[in-house]
């Protein structure tokens, strides 16, 4: 081995690296990070709507694609991490092209002449009247949020797997700290965005967006500086090759196969020599046909290995693919849950913008009611960790107290809930308006935004138990060497809950009798679609036990080496 392994030979040196005080650097920089991207997530709809001067649906559009594709990037990230960067060396880019994103819209705030003029004179419900942004400068706004978008999706891979990469699976007792360190992420990402959507929101709302964003490119720059300081107490993983390439492997060798008759005793598939890191994945009898890459021709030597011939591949291998395979339903499944949630961070924005927003004489804005779900996790996540885990581990004698599984369908139920008290609370906001006389205008609605917390609340319950059920259920069922692009899928259910927002809301209005068509919320009929969207929630739920139910969590064995020790780890 090379001298970069040098610190993975020694046992003593390896025991100094990871653990908790390693993670305590993820945990300061994926809050920091958070801060922009969840406080900027909440508001940049009005960005959108108000200062670029987009209409309602467009404003609406561009935030859940924007949202999505940030996401949907993780998987791009997780792949440079798994194939070409360590994990630290990828969050370490992907954060620098996140600060450059955030610089590009500072500045474009900064200077008029790069953004169309200010409504200043239009009601709010008729901003779709002011002047268009020109090409360059939708131009220069479609730069600056797919640099911070590319960014942010990779840090979401890396970052979250560097955190989990500093417990080690093999030892019982780190073993059992990596589901509370999923739990505590989720708590640091939280203590972040309650920051966001409060302190950014309200230098974006009350000081302008040009400081908002200067606030925003800071935060992810101290973010990155944190991740930096930390480097040398991490513990990494050598990235191993491209995960994908040894799946599209198995693809193409059991279609090569396929006419192979299987052999009647283990011994004529190519097992295990040099599995994923050190794990050994045990074969399974789902999805057969992926088992023909993994039948050693006549002409192939049992002994050797033959992975890179494109001719036979390992048993670990074929596994590998097989877990990929049983997670793509668990993905799909859980895709509208984030479709709800795009809902609270554009219609529901829109509705506290027509509310009483006025507490205790202070007038709040509009975007930071979105703290209601993230006070919520701040308060329940100690609880849920501390108190409801030992309890059900004593229960259950599952270290984690329940099931991944079991955590996001908990999750599902409560998104159904948060959909239909949405859709009553907007029937009354609706009723008000009418009641009053104050369908067409601009003044607040003599009703309190805090009506929006119920379905706030429910909301953040119900991502409490589906994101961190979901990022420890493929980190923990990926094999070693696609941990990154693991993470990077529980990501890839968000990003596709907001494109598929995008597509219904445009469906949705075309094929309907005009719900969202006035542009004005007061005469639009967004109660239908909230409960719209929380049948289609029913019926998504089904899928998901469906799918869960079928699902088989995988067999690992370690292997036997002469020297334990000898674990592909990496310097900084």
């Amino acid at each position: 081995m090379d001298n970069k392994g040098d610190v993975g030979t020694n046992p003593k040196q390896k025991k100094k690296l990871g653990g908790v005080k390693s993670a305590l650097f993820i945990y300061v920089a994926m809050g920091l990070e958070n801060v922009a991207f969840i406080g900027n997530a909440v508001s940049i709809f009005t960005y959108f709507f108000g200062y670029m001067n987009f209409s309602l649906t467009k404003s609406a559009t561009m935030l859940t694609n924007y949202m999505g594709t940030s996401y949907v990037l993780s998987l791009f990230g997780g792949f440079v991490c798994d194939t070409y960067l360590s994990r630290y060396r990828s969050s370490i880019l992907f954060g620098s092209v996140e600060v450059l994103g955030y610089a590009v819209l500072a500045a474009q705030a900064f200077f008029k002449e790069l953004r169309p003029s200010p409504c200043k004179d239009v009601p709010p419900l008729l901003m779709n009247q002011c002047e268009s942004s020109d090409s360059g400068q939708v131009a220069m706004l479609y730069i600056g949020l797919y640099l911070a978008a590319i960014g942010t999706g990779g840090l979401k891979a890396a970052a979250p797997s560097l955190g989990a990469d500093q417990f080690d699976e093999e030892d019982p007792e780190e073993a059992a700290s990596l589901s509370v360190y999923f739990n505590w992420l989720l708590f640091s990402i939280v203590t972040g965005a309650i920051f966001g959507v409060t302190f950014l929101v309200w230098v974006n709302t009350f000081r302008g967006w040009n400081w908002g964003f200067l606030v925003s490119t800071l935060a992810v720059l101290v973010a990155v500086l944190c991740l930096y300081t930390g480097k040398s107490v991490y513990r990494q993983q050598v990235p191993e090759g491209s995960p994908l390439a040894r799946i599209l492997q198995v693809f193409v060798v059991a279609i090569i196969n396929r006419n192979l008759s299987f052999p009647e005793t283990a011994d004529g598939f190519h097992d295990v020599k040099h599995g994923t890191g050190d794990e050994i994945l045990k074969k399974t009898e789902q999805f057969k046909f992926f088992d023909r890459a993994a039948i050693i021709r006549t002409t192939d030597s049992s002994n050797s290995d033959s992975t890179a011939t494109w001719r036979t591949c390992t048993v670990t291998q074929v596994e590998e693919t097989k877990i990929l395979v049983r997670m793509f339903p668990i993905i799909l499944s859980t895709i509208f849950m984030n479709t709800c949630l795009a809902q609270l961070q554009t219609f529901s924005i829109q509705q506290s913008n027509t509310m009483d927003r006025h507490l205790l004489g202070f007038e709040i804005p509009g975007a930071s009611i979105t703290v209601i779900p993230f006070i919520c996790m701040f308060v329940l996540i100690p609880i849920y960790d501390r108190i409801c885990v030992p309890a059900l581990r004593k229960l259950t004698g599952i270290p984690t107290g329940i099931r991944h599984l079991q955590r996001v369908g908990i999750g599902l139920v409560l998104s159904i809930i948060s959909m239909v008290v949405a859709g009553y609370v907007e029937k009354r906001r609706k009723s008000v308006a009418i009641d009053n006389n104050l369908v067409d205008s601009p003044a607040p609605l003599p009703i309190s935004v805090f009506w929006l917390g119920f379905q706030f609340a429910i909301f953040g319950m119900a991502d409490m138990f589906t994101l961190v059920g979901l990022l420890e259920f493929f980190y923990s069922e990926s094999s070693k060497g696609m941990k990154s692009l693991g993470t990077a899928i529980s990501w890839c259910s968000l990003a596709f809950g907001y494109y598929l927002s995008s597509v219904i809301v445009n469906v949705v209005n075309n094929v309907s009798d005009g719900w969202f068509i006035s542009n004005n919320l007061n005469r639009d009929k967004l109660s239908y679609f909230f409960w719209l969207l929380a049948g289609l929630s029913v019926l998504n739920l089904g899928v998901y036990l469906i799918c869960s139910s079928w699902y088989k969590y995988k067999s690992v064995e370690m292997k036997q080496t002469e020297d334990k020790s000898n674990v592909e780890m990496e310097t900084v």
